[in-house]
């Protein structure tokens, strides 16, 4: 018996195509918390941009891609970046005059992409913002993490002159920016497992990217979304319909769990 779900936002809670929820996908997930399963969304997202899912009754938030775990508004599980990690990159980015983007609960950036339609366009494509962020006031508070808005050539500059970060690229412009401990959502399902006392076989996920790939892995059922990545496809148990085909509804009914 399945007693947890955790679900991807953006492309599979949120339709690809225009970043809607399915009303198929809410009464799916009314249908779990009414029969005592826990649902739990699992984002790159920073933790203010996930408000509409509080109000459907969801109550316990992955966000920023596994670095903020938050239960009833409880922090569980954090991971916090080194201020002065946080200075030397910014530094850099402002002296090579690329868009840096910051993780606390919400989400600002470095002021950097007013004219750059190359991170607007990744801004929309990944969080579906339509406005540029509020620009970041202290870098000495809780950074949780923090992405590059750079293609391969120009990243490269960065890898090459902060040899001990990893940046690993989720989007094809948009790389997060790891210190020794990278946050991941398998990592922060582990502590969300730990807090309810529930076992991985009991576990369901759904995802559509390439961030999902070790959270599908890890859990006792890995749902890949029909728009998903074809290479988070290859490694997940099954396949379901897209986001906008009422893909979550059509795997939960298959495995008969509503």
């Amino acid at each position: 018996m399945y007693k947890i779900v955790f679900f991807d936002v953006d492309g599979t809670l949120l339709n690809e195509i225009d970043r809607s929820m399915p009303r198929s996908t809410k009464e799916s997930i009314e249908k779990l918390i009414d029969r005592g399963i826990k649902v739990v969304v699992a984002t790159g997202r920073p933790y203010n941009l996930c408000e509409e899912f509080k109000t459907m009754g969801i109550d316990t938030i992955i966000s920023a891609n596994g670095a903020l775990v938050k239960c009833n508004d409880k922090t569980i599980y954090k991971t916090v970046l080194r201020t002065e990690t946080v200075r030397m990159v910014s530094d850099f980015a402002e002296l090579n005059d690329h868009g840096i983007s910051y993780f606390t609960e919400k989400y600002a950036m470095n002021g950097k992409g007013y004219e750059n339609q190359r991170i607007m366009s990744a801004l929309k494509e990944t969080l579906a913002l339509d406005d540029y962020p509020e620009k970041m006031g202290s870098l000495s508070e809780e950074i949780y993490g923090m992405c590059l808005y750079a293609d391969d050539s120009e990243a490269q500059k960065f890898i090459d002159r902060f040899p001990a970060l990893k940046f690993k690229r989720w989007h094809n412009y948009v790389m997060n920016v790891y210190e020794d401990t990278e946050a991941s959502k398998s990592s922060a399902i582990i502590q969300v497992l730990d807090y309810y006392n529930i076992c991985r076989s009991e576990v369901i996920a759904f995802g559509d990217g390439g961030n999902d790939i070790d959270m599908l892995e890890y859990v006792g059922l890995g749902i890949a979304m029909g728009n998903a990545e074809q290479e988070l496809k290859d490694k997940a148990d099954f396949v379901t319909k897209k986001a906008s085909e009422d893909g979550i509804t059509y795997a939960l009914q298959y495995f008969s769990v509503i």
